[in-house]
């Protein structure tokens, strides 16, 4: 019975751990894009 737990318990860990990658890296990813938004804005306001 321990074996079982210890299996499930290390599959949702390691799903866990996959899914909070995805969320860093569309945070990275929306972070990027704001930023090229903002130097376009600041670009356009120079000018």
């Amino acid at each position: 019975m321990k074996k079982k737990n210890n299996a499930k318990r290390e599959a949702y860990a390691k799903k866990q751990e996959e899914q909070g990658k995805k969320v860093v890296t569309w945070i990275f990813g929306g972070l990027i894009v704001l930023a090229v938004i903002y130097l376009i804005w600041t670009i356009t306001m120079m000018s």
